[in-house]
């Protein structure tokens, strides 16, 4: 039994994937997750239409060992998967499974059958607030060059003015701030949603594009090299990550700062959904959590009895 037919619909499956317009990344995902599943039905000899419950059981603990093998490369896992990962290896059985059913081919099991495995709920740690606005204005304190200074703080204004991914603050264009205070982009899996800038984050925007004396229509522009050639120059999303990491050892993601000061506010969590481009609320609420110190104080002031 050859593991690259034990799937028989997943190249099928790939390509619906493809044509819903999955990013190519996710279909990785999906492929690499449904190859472990293959090369564990060819260790145990199991046929796919054979498969059970009790198969999924025996799946589960396959991914947590450390003797499964490594889809495409052949290689023994040297660690075990993390709850999360294992889930995301069976939500993408679910799928395929679901496939299968859409498209008239009998399934040995309901995909609801393969249920997930608990998982921890593990609350992010978040900067305090005065630590966050230390780390925002650290650029122009740690940098040699005024407008890099002027530039690294710009970029980190805005981050936690928006609570917008780094990859959408690296590709946004100067023509996008139209003094309205709000930014128009386009983010995860091309959803377009409006982001709110502050008065803070539009002072040092302003200040950062005064000093800019270059036509170069990125908001955000590397100095070398930034007139060179037609194509647009952009300061990449790793520059930033490596900038955040010398500017603070132990940073907490000013995207979850941005999304819990919000909450602890007393922000509607489906605004802040909207506001962070999330699909699902229920990732947004991972985003968003009440401190300790903040449920302390909300019980202490609404509840009835004193």
């Amino acid at each position: 039994m050859s593991a690259i037919n034990i799937l028989e619909q997943l190249d099928n499956f790939l390509l619906y994937l493809k044509t819903q317009n999955y990013s190519n990344e996710t279909i990785y995902n999906y492929e690499r997750d449904l190859r472990q599943f293959e090369i564990f039905l060819e260790d145990e000899k199991i046929n796919f239409h054979k498969i059970s419950k009790q198969t999924i059981l025996l799946f589960k603990a396959y991914l947590i060992s450390r003797d499964r093998k490594l889809p495409f490369k052949g290689l023994t896992a040297i660690r075990k998967l993390e709850s999360g990962s294992i889930n995301r290896c069976l939500s993408s059985l679910r799928n395929y499974l679901r496939f299968m059913i859409e498209m008239d081919h009998k399934v040995p099991i309901s995909p609801d059958a393969v249920k997930l495995v608990k998982t921890d709920k593990k609350h992010p740690q978040v900067a305090e607030l005065p630590d966050l606005v230390k780390l925002i204005e650290s650029p122009e304190k740690f940098e040699k060059d005024e407008l890099v200074g002027l530039r690294n703080r710009a970029m980190l204004e805005v981050l936690m003015a928006t609570g917008m991914r780094i990859s959408e603050l690296v590709s946004l264009n100067k023509s996008q701030l139209d003094g309205t205070g709000r930014l128009f982009i386009r983010g995860k899996g091309k959803k377009e949603r409006f982001v709110y800038l502050t008065d803070r984050a539009t002072h040092q925007l302003e200040l950062y594009l005064g000093k800019r004396k270059d036509s170069v229509p990125a908001m955000f522009a590397p100095l070398r090299g930034r007139n060179a050639g037609k194509s647009i120059r952009r300061v990449s999303t790793n520059y930033l990550q490596e900038k955040i990491k010398q500017y603070r050892e132990k940073l907490h993601s000013l995207r979850h700062g941005f999304a819990t000061y919000l909450a602890e506010n007393g922000a509607n969590p489906a605004a802040i959904q909207v506001l962070l481009g999330h699909e699902s609320l229920d990732t947004t609420t991972r985003y968003v959590h009440a401190s300790d110190k903040f449920a302390e104080e909300t019980h202490h002031k609404f509840h009835p009895v004193k």
